[in-house]
């Protein structure tokens, strides 16, 4: 299947080089950037268009160049003022929409483009969780008097979750197993918060002091918020280098 897919792509690229030469697609985009400094992103066999379409531009007389879609990501304030072209054959590339979403962002340093990317995933999946976890355990025989202090432990202990998780990912970048190397590094971290959220839904099953322990992990959630996003950014710098 593969083999036919290849096939098919060289068979039909002198009907897409017959487009491209009959097109005055070229000279509406030079008339978009006059004036403008370009930066090609690619990855992969993109990153090689990128580097011919930059060659063919500077040629021209504009200040133009190819930039790998890995080192946009730790490029992307020099690059928030040109004219970006992002190359991609399937346009679902990883590496492609993330160094354009940093782009983006503009200047931001890459310590709040992490706190972003945490809180974000907390919005997004952690927070949706909790609030669905007091259906879930009264389905399988809790009673529904925990519904309050299951959903505020979901969401204080969720965010600590999300921000450590940036950590492991963010340390296993470049790493051959890194979903190994997630794993080791996230799962002693995440003990913290289970316990004491388990601890806080016990003592208030029980009725006993169950403060102490969501405070406790609220402090947690505080200090992995405030501490993980220097440390993300730390790692994929040193990734980068």
């Amino acid at each position: 299947m593969l083999g036919a897919h290849l096939e098919a792509e060289i068979r039909e690229q002198p009907d897409v080089w017959r487009r491209i030469a009959t097109s005055d697609a070229a000279q509406r985009f030079a008339a978009t950037v006059a004036g403008c400094d370009i930066v090609f992103l690619g990855s992969g066999s993109s990153l090689f268009v990128a580097m011919l379409a930059a060659l063919a531009w500077r040629r021209r007389g504009v200040r133009a160049r190819a930039l790998a879609a890995t080192e946009a990501r730790f490029d992307h304030v020099m690059s928030s003022d040109a004219c970006v072209v992002a190359l991609s054959q399937s346009g679902r590339s990883t590496d492609l929409l993330g160094a354009l979403d940093l782009i983006a962002l503009g200047p931001a340093p890459l310590e709040m483009t992490a706190f972003a990317k945490g809180l974000a995933q907390w919005v997004t999946i952690a927070a949706p969780l909790a609030l669905l976890a007091p259906v879930i355990v009264t389905a399988l025989g809790a009673p529904m008097r925990l519904a309050p202090i299951i959903v505020t432990g979901g969401l204080v202990g969720g965010l600590s979750f999300c921000f450590l998780g940036g950590v492991g990912a963010a340390l296993s970048l470049g790493s051959r197993r890194g979903g190994v190397l997630i794993a080791l590094i996230v799962l002693p971290l995440f003990t913290p918060p289970v316990i004491f959220g388990a601890g806080a839904i016990e003592a208030f099953g029980a009725g006993l002091d169950w403060r102490t322990p969501l405070l406790l992990l609220s402090a947690y959630s505080l200090a992995a918020t405030a501490l993980c996003p220097f440390a993300m950014a730390a790692a994929a710098r040193n990734a980068i280098s």
